[in-house]
């Protein structure tokens, strides 16, 4: 789960992470009275999306006058705003933080991820922090320093001492960066974060370490422990039919492709797109109704496919192990009927219960196409969406 910088910031300060003075803003009303209550003559409009390279886009402005600020205010609440971070179309700006300005002499760059190959967490940070970080990761990795931490000491001093001397802080007191990295891996450690970005983290010329930015992610398996984050979930920065597939458990992802995949288990839901693939097919998304499927489940899971009107045909993929295949079968057979279902439908069972579902499917009365294995299984299912669906 994602969250916008002003809720992120709300966080830091929680967590003693120094972060400037701002106000979120849903009106260019209320962005010109925050701008009058925070001190200083210099502002900074940002748009608020869950996407980075928003500066890049337009949708950071400086401003210098309250006026400017009415003004940009005006252009940014409200636009569909592109980033290297978003899809071609774009995401409608909602929200604005209006914050202060702030007096750079050095940008730096700070993440702090899970990382799944050393299964640590994984601290980076560059000197070369700003706009273009990605530039700076595809043409000079080595300038991103990594750190991986012991998952029983934590971030130790040591670690931010090796940090520092590689992104080449130089303060003469240094005390104020080591509790700011100090403060940042307690907050992604209580509060179960996959990602925490600043970019950039800025040394003001009066000395003092800020985060100018602030990205957080969390792990959604650990949400239940975390109402008050979960609280701050922006609908409409999803996809809708991510939103509601999650209101019934189901995990869903779009795609380009125009074949529906229904699939029990992560694992086989990627190899299923993956032979899709292999026999010159697109799926048209990842969806995965877990161990538990119930007929109620499959239906709803058949009615958030069918959303994306470019499908051409569904293929269901089921290994009954905990699940049984005689409960999938009837809950394709119900949901078939339910939504009305006319395009083609492939289907292949195997495991536990398999014969009874291959039966149950059969004796339905309905056109679904039932396959013996995978292989079979995903050449009908392209076969069938060349045909336009028909």
């Amino acid at each position: 789960m994602k969250i916008h910088e002003y809720q992120a910031k709300n966080l830091f300060r929680k967590f003693g992470v120094a972060v400037l003075d701002g106000v979120a803003c849903f009106s260019v009303a209320e962005a010109v009275e925050a701008a009058k209550k925070l001190v200083g003559n210099t502002w900074v409009v940002k748009a608020q999306i869950h996407a980075g390279g928003r500066g890049k886009g337009g949708g950071v402005k400086v401003a210098r006058s309250i006026n400017e600020v009415k003004q940009y205010a005006g252009e940014i609440l409200g636009m569909t705003l592109v980033t290297n971070q978003t899809d071609k179309q774009g995401q409608l700006v909602r929200r604005l933080l209006i914050e202060q300005g702030a007096n750079i002499q050095k940008e730096f760059y700070v993440g702090m991820l899970v990382d799944r190959s050393s299964q640590r967490v994984c601290l980076m940070a560059s000197s070369e922090g700003g706009m273009n970080i990605e530039e700076v990761a595809a043409r000079a990795p080595e300038k991103i320093f990594k750190v991986f931490l012991d998952p029983i000491e934590g971030l130790t001093r040591q670690n931010i001492a090796g940090i520092l001397r590689m992104i080449n802080i130089s303060q003469s007191d240094t005390s104020e960066t080591y509790k700011l990295f100090q403060n940042l891996y307690k907050l992604f450690d209580s509060t179960d974060a996959l990602l925490i970005e600043i970019n950039p983290l800025i040394l003001t010329t009066d000395n003092h370490v800020l985060a100018l930015d602030a990205k957080i992610s969390f792990d959604d398996n650990a949400l239940f422990r975390h109402p008050d984050i979960e609280a701050l979930r922006d609908f409409d920065e999803e996809d809708p039919m991510e939103v509601e597939a999650s209101k019934h458990d189901l995990s869903y992802v779009p795609l380009d492709g125009n074949i529906g995949c229904l699939v029990n288990g992560a694992g086989l839901a990627m190899a299923t797109m993956d032979i899709i693939k292999l026999y010159g097919g697109n799926p048209a998304n990842f969806l995965d109704v877990g161990g538990g499927a119930t007929t109620e489940k499959v239906t709803e899971a058949f009615k958030v496919m069918l959303c994306n009107k470019k499908l051409h045909a569904i293929l269901v993929n089921i290994f009954g192990g905990i699940m049984k295949c005689d409960v999938i079968a009837e809950g394709v057979v119900a949901a078939a009927r339910v939504v009305k279902l006319t395009l083609p439908l492939v289907v292949r069972l195997e495991g536990t219960n398999s014969e009874l579902g291959k039966k149950i499917l059969a004796e339905s009365g309905l056109q679904i196409i039932s396959a013996r294995n995978m292989e079979v299984a995903a050449q009908y299912a392209v076969t069938a969406a060349a045909s336009g669906g028909q």
